[in-house]
């Protein structure tokens, strides 16, 4: 059933499971009827019923559907292009639909270059007015988690590259994290077998604290590569603001090491 018939016959807006979407070049709401299939890409009408990357050649003229069915609006990506979601999830035109959950979901459509162009979707619940405006509401403070001094400074000192913002930051290693701290804080006995306690002692403190990214090994996938729970650790750490460029303060005292050299 094509769009534009289903909402000529009205839908209101309370209705669970209606689809709230908008671009930068238009909006629309879908009511949850079965069958019924909403189209985004660079197209034009009646091809399309939202237009996302019009002027981007990358983005195809029907790149991906949203059809309700078995109660849940389902994405497909149809383009030729990729498709990103949140938490890294990628969608190529082989993969299988996948469920949408109530709220909002963002998608990202790869365009040229850099570009990507956002699709913001929004599945009503019940009780649910839909996207409300909160103009002069209070804005919400980060989540910004405890740290105490000594695990402040070791996470500046093995994550300085976050704190800088640099492109594809790497976390120093603990022998060079150890040289650093035992200059900064002289007879603390600071070297990588404390360092590994100490971070490992911050990821289970923070782990089922609702932290954005895995902080401990599962077990069944064996035992991550590249350090990658350290990673995830200062990334989120970084992201969140509990770590801000301001705290390199607290190693900008030292002019008694060159900057670390790039580790592999």
């Amino acid at each position: 059933m094509p769009l534009s018939a289903s909402l000529a016959r009205g839908v209101a807006p309370t209705t669970p499971g209606t689809l709230h979407a908008r671009t930068v070049t238009g909006d629309l709401s879908a009511p949850p009827r079965p069958g019924l299939t909403v189209c985004f890409g660079r197209g034009e009408k009646p091809d399309v019923d939202l237009g996302v990357g019009v002027d981007d050649l990358r983005v195809s003229r029907r790149h991906g559907e949203l059809t309700y069915r078995q109660g849940q609006w389902w994405l497909r990506n149809t383009g030729r292009q990729l498709v990103r979601l949140p938490r890294g999830t990628m969608m190529h035109l082989s993969t299988e639909p996948i469920p949408l959950d109530t709220g909002y979901t963002p998608l990202f459509v790869k365009g040229s270059g850099y570009r990507e162009h956002l699709v913001e979707l929004y599945v009503a619940g019940h009780d649910d007015q839909g996207p409300v405006s909160r103009r002069r509401a209070e804005t919400l403070r980060p989540e910004i988690w405890a740290l105490d001094d000594d695990e402040r400074l070791l996470l500046v000192v093995l994550g300085q590259r976050y704190l800088l913002y640099e492109e594809d930051p790497r976390p120093l290693t603990y022998a060079t994290a150890a040289k650093q701290l035992s200059y900064l804080r002289p007879g603390a006995g600071w070297n990588e077998r404390k360092i590994e306690y100490r971070i490992e002692a911050v990821r289970r403190r923070l782990r089922n604290t609702g932290f954005r990214y895995p902080l401990m090994h599962d077990k069944s996938q064996g035992r991550p590569a590249d350090n990658g729970l350290l990673h995830n650790l200062l990334k989120g750490l970084v992201e969140s603001t509990t770590l801000v460029p301001p705290d390199l303060d607290l190693i900008e005292d030292d002019d008694l090491w060159p900057d670390p050299a790039p580790e592999s």
